[in-house]
Formats: C-alpha cells, structure tokens, sequence
C-alpha cells in the first residue's frame, strides 16, 4: 500500500488504526538507535534512513538524484516491512540477525534478500531491531556499499560478448 505523504509523521496519519503505534515505534527505534549521520526522509512512499548528499554527494546509483537509501518501513497491505540494505550487503549481519531472530520471536522469520516482513504486529521484535540499526556506520556503510558497486562493475566488465 503506498501513501503519499510528505514527512513520516504525514505518513504514519493515514495508516490504519491497527498498524499506526507500531509503525511510530519501529520509527522511534529507527531514530534511537541509528548511528550519527543516517537521516530521515520520505522516500519511494516509504520512511526511509538515508546516508544525505552532505555525506556522500555520488548519492544513490539507480537515481543520483536521491540520496542513498539504508532502511525503510513501510505499511504494505499484508504486513509491515522493514528493508534493511546492510542486510543484504553484509552475510555476517545476515547471519547474525538470522541467528538471533528466533530467540526473540516464535514464528518463523520471513524475509527477503533486503526485507523482513511482520504480518503479526504483535511479533515485531523491537530490541531486536534496534541491535540490528547500531550494527553499521554511515561510514561502513559507504565502504560496503562502494565495494559492491565495484565489484559489479567489474562483473559487467568481464562478461564476454554474446556469440553473434
């Protein structure tokens, strides 16, 4: 489901009522516990944690334009959603949240490659969570993200040419 709103408090007004408190506490979570430097923003209908243009003025590679996205929550229709992009760029974050998960919560972890879904409200492991906000930097995070863009790039360089 996608609002358009203007701030996350704009945001958070029109979910319903079912999903507000637990989407404002993923957001206070969110401010609490991120490291200095990651800012908050509205960005592709979502509340998003960004590294701002004052930090890294390449911003984000798919649009320069904006800034480079770290973790978003959004409402969706059958659960509330929580991308974390350190998640997918780090196997040892991954496998330490994937690790720790069941130890906070009994039903099974759903998630994605950058997405961890919560269809039961009740079920958002919040002191999880916020571990899991401290666990990279602005600054590592460039560096992972700069690595990954490189290592793409070089992938792409490397492709042979199609046999024509």
């Amino acid at each position: 489901m996608k609002f358009e709103s203007a701030s996350p408090g704009e945001y958070i007004s029109q979910l319903p009522e079912e999903r507000k408190e637990a989407v404002e506490k993923l957001r206070q979570t969110m401010k609490a516990n991120l490291p200095a430097g990651f800012q908050e923003t509205m960005s592709y209908g979502m509340i998003t944690y960004v590294v701002p243009h004052g930090l890294y003025p390449p911003g984000y590679h798919v649009n320069p334009e904006q800034p480079l996205p770290f973790i978003s929550i959004a409402s969706q229709k059958n659960f509330i959603a929580l991308y974390h992009m350190g998640i997918y760029m780090s196997p040892a974050v991954l496998a330490w949240f994937q690790e720790e998960y069941p130890k906070h919560v009994q039903t099974k972890l759903d998630m994605g490659k950058s997405c961890v879904r919560f269809k039961k409200i009740n079920n958002i492991p919040y002191d999880l969570i916020a571990e899991l906000s401290r666990k990279i930097n602005v600054q590592e995070y460039i560096e992972r993200y700069e690595n990954a863009i490189a290592e793409t790039n070089s992938k792409s360089k490397r492709k042979p040419a199609p046999n024509q």
